[in-house]
């Protein structure tokens, strides 16, 4: 509330001197704002008006009045204010009987009325206590709706929809047809994999690959290993590019130059903050699963590698850094349970199979089966650098190998696969897509042709085990 100013009156004051007309005066009585001395100026009003009467009849008799006239006159005067301050006493006296009176029967009235204010007060109380007992009952219904509404939207919040997207085998070695082709386009990697297909791997909620080199400038060749892949560091940038979130390691080409170049990997990747799962600096890391949070579920990727004739490629130990081998399965299929066990979904990344053929091996068909069994949602397989095909067990699906996605500038089949997660917490979903693709000249071109498509389809039926594809690219288990 704002201030205001204190406002200050003019008051006339009774006065207690003699009479007469130069006892008279008006006071200025600015700041007084008493209210017993205002009553006190009414009541002394009669009292100056007889002064006042005086002081005219002094002027009068100073004129040249006779002395009786005077005298009389002033007896007169001298009696009418006595008679008026007879009067005004008595008047007082009687008005302050009058007030002391209205007090006490005022104080008596309001008494009465707090008593009888409280008595009604308390008198009320119950109705209001049934009133407000009846509100809430009212309520109770309305409170019920609500209660409702929040479990539908707890239970709509708990619903989850998401996309993991894999490749094959990429290949970045500075020595490699494909890496030099990239260097000599304009676009760089844009003019190497379709637009179509990098958007595809960008939308992914998680894009997943094999990094089938090493990111190094140091190391050795090793020995009698007929072909060997090294990058140099900065080209972990096309990964980004690519929309890459996560690789696996468990390959037989990321220990091509040795520890030294394998442990710069581990650092370029992490410094790129680019996931890896397969291998590690001990046994510790290389078994331990990669979890990954998409649309508010927990996914475990668990790599391993049984690829190599003469196995160069060495598994980590307690102390030495290297992959994880899955020749022995128990292993692999521990850390397959241990990820499911701690995760909504758990994908198993195998290299495997044979070099450039279409056909399984048992080993393929066997363990692929041991891995779902272990707890595994899919298998993802890579190394043969051709397609091979896909098959259910269970419900859940293998896709035996990925192929060359761009590794190098032979003319082959590839795909992209997605996994579609959807569910909610009364159970889940997953569908498998493929966009089908062609790597050809150090390019890997998006299949948009409905023929083309057709021919990739209708190849990776005939491959698989018991599958079919749709027009749209969509996986279906054949009963």
């Amino acid at each position: 509330m704002r201030k205001g100013l204190r406002k200050y009156g003019a008051l006339i004051p009774a006065s207690n001197e003699p009479s007469g007309c130069d006892s008279i005066h008006l006071a200025n009585a600015a700041r007084i704002n008493n209210p017993d001395a205002l009553q006190r100026i009414k009541l002394d009003a009669p009292l100056l008006a007889a002064g006042l009467l005086t002081c005219c009849c002094l002027l009068l008799a100073g004129c040249g009045s006779s002395g009786g006239q005077e005298s009389a006159n002033v007896e007169s005067i001298s009696a009418e204010s006595q008679n008026r301050e007879s009067g005004n006493a008595e008047k007082q006296s009687a008005e302050s009987q009058e007030r002391e009176s209205g007090n006490t029967a005022s104080q008596s009235v309001e008494s009465q009325e707090r008593e009888s204010g409280n008595t009604a007060s308390q008198s009320a109380e119950s109705p209001n206590t049934e009133s407000r007992t009846s509100e809430e009952q009212a309520d109770q219904p309305s409170k019920a709706g609500q209660a409702e509404a929040l479990a539908e939207e707890a239970e709509a919040s708990s619903e989850f929809e998401f996309t993991i997207c894999f490749a094959g085998d990429i290949n970045l070695d500075e020595s490699s047809a494909t890496t030099l082709f990239m260097d000599s386009q304009e676009d760089g990697i844009y003019d190497c994999i379709s637009p179509e297909l990098i958007a595809y791997m960008n939308d992914a909620d998680i894009m997943c690959l094999n990094n089938e080199f090493t990111y190094s400038t140091g190391g050795a060749p090793l020995e009698g290993k007929k072909y060997t892949f090294r990058a140099d560091p900065a080209r972990v940038e096309i990964l980004k590019l690519l929309g890459v979130d996560a690789v696996t390691l468990a390959n037989n080409h990321v220990y091509d130059y040795g520890k030294e170049a394998l442990l710069d990997t581990f650092a370029v990747l992490e410094e790129a903050e680019i996931s890896y799962f397969g291998a590690g600096r001990t046994l510790e890391d290389a078994i331990k699963p990669l979890y990954i949070e998409a649309d508010g579920r927990t996914v475990a990727l668990v790599g391993a590698s049984r690829a190599e004739k003469y196995k160069m490629t060495p598994q980590a130990t307690e102390t030495e850094p290297g992959i994880l081998r899955c020749y022995d399965t128990e292993l692999y299929k521990a850390a397959i349970a241990e990820a499911k066990e701690n995760a909504d979904f758990c994908i198993a990344f195998v290299h495997w199979g044979t070099e450039y053929s279409f056909d399984l091996e048992q080993v393929q068909l066997d363990t692929g089966k041991e891995y779902l069994d272990a707890g595994a949602d899919a298998v993802i397989g890579a190394h043969s650098h051709c397609l091979q095909g896909l098959e259910y067990y269970q419900g859940k699906p293998i896709c035996y190998s990925l192929g060359n996605y761009w590794f190098n500038k032979k003319t082959l089949d590839t795909m992209l696969v997605q996994l579609h997660f959807s569910g909610d917490d009364l159970g889940s979903s997953l569908w498998v897509e493929i966009i089908p693709a062609t790597q050809t000249g150090c390019r890997t071109v998006y299949a948009a042709e409905e023929e083309e498509r057709r021919r990739i389809f209708d190849f990776l039926e005939d491959i698989s085990v018991n599958v079919e594809i749709t027009d749209e690219g969509i996986v279906k288990e054949i009963p």
